[in-house]
């Protein structure tokens, strides 16, 4: 195996969240349980991603105070919140509070467009300003300034017993470092760095130097770390599917070999006049998969991942996914386990 041009320093996980429709709280506390699981396990991360009229967590947000309330040490992230379908103002003061309870954990990742199946949802999401509503950087750039502590009024004072701040409130002091962008195009990678926030590179991304989806990645994270002030110290955390089967059953292993199977075409080719391509899911052996990271070039310029569950696997099957990514892909990638809360 090839040696790591540097040790991984922060491992994380994503998972979608998922549950039944019928009894929506098991999926909820399911996913309360994985979490802390992966504190426990010393993971250094847990991120949610978001999912709208969908069966997976449409706010994790929510989701997130509950963990806060259930974990003292694990960062705390969402990968990511589509800004499309939320107010700026309204979403910097849920963010604010959930870092506040959980001692300044929270890593809220955001990414622009406008909402799936917009034309389907519009109606209920903004029926009266569908036609005027800017979904583009812009929403990113108010979400920052009301995060960072810029004025969101012209008024402040004492009026009668009340009392008005010009900022939003609470304000949580660190908060506008721990942002990250989700992007899967030079031009996001590029727009991330230059307003200093931290940069989550997709699992689907734009083909547009290459169709090497390594390549890609690779572009991006160089792209947003020429822009960014930070430099070569600009944060970046990679997002890919792995799946170790060190310790799977028999059942496991071809329930999961038969996901990536499946799973495998769409990654051959682009897709859509974007041009969009997926990565590659990763199965095997905790020491086939860290052999297989290190040949990707992206992977080398990283030291920080946030591993994603599989969507519809049972909840005994994450738990002995995180448990070998931890326990086996993680110390083979240089990761050691932080120090349990």
């Amino acid at each position: 195996m090839p040696l790591p041009t540097r040790p991984l320093r922060k491992l994380g996980f994503l998972t979608i969240g998922l549950f039944d429709g019928a009894d929506p709280r098991a999926g909820h506390e399911s996913t309360l349980e994985i979490i802390e699981l992966g504190e426990r396990l010393g993971f250094d991360s847990a991120w949610l991603r978001h999912r709208h009229l969908q069966y997976g967590i449409s706010s994790p947000v929510a989701v997130l105070a509950a963990a806060s309330q259930r974990t003292s040490r694990i960062e705390l992230g969402t990968a990511v919140i589509p800004l499309g379908w939320e107010n700026p103002l309204r979403l910097a003061e849920d963010l604010a509070t959930v870092d506040l309870l959980s001692g300044g954990r929270l890593n809220p990742g955001v990414s622009v467009g406008p909402p799936m199946h917009f034309d389907q949802v519009k109606d209920a999401l903004y029926p009266d300003t569908a036609d005027s509503e800017d979904f583009g950087y812009d929403r990113v750039s108010r979400l920052l300034d009301f995060v960072r502590g810029k004025p969101a009024t012209d008024f402040s004072g004492v009026e009668g017993f009340e009392v008005f701040s010009d900022r939003v409130q609470p304000h949580a002091a660190g908060l506008g470092g721990r942002l990250w962008y989700g992007g899967g195009s030079l031009r996001s990678a590029r727009w991330a760095g230059e307003h200093g926030m931290n940069f989550l590179t997709s699992s689907v991304v734009k083909a547009e130097e290459s169709e090497d989806f390594a390549e890609i990645q690779l572009s991006h994270v160089r792209a947003f770390r020429a822009q960014h002030p930070d430099g070569e110290r600009a944060r970046v955390s990679q997002g890919l599917v792995v799946i170790p089967t060190d310790s799977a059953t028999a059942e496991q292993r071809a329930k999961y070999e038969a996901y990536v199977e499946k799973r495998t075409p769409r990654t051959a080719t682009t897709h859509g006049p974007a041009r969009m391509m997926f990565a590659p899911d990763l199965v095997g052996t905790s020491a086939e998969i860290a052999e297989r990271l290190y040949a990707q070039a992206a992977f080398r310029e990283i030291d920080e991942v946030a591993f994603a569950l599989p969507f519809t696997f049972e909840h005994a099957d994450y738990v002995q996914i995180l448990t070998d990514i931890a326990t086996r892909l993680g110390p083979a990638l240089g990761w050691r386990p932080s120090a349990q809360g």
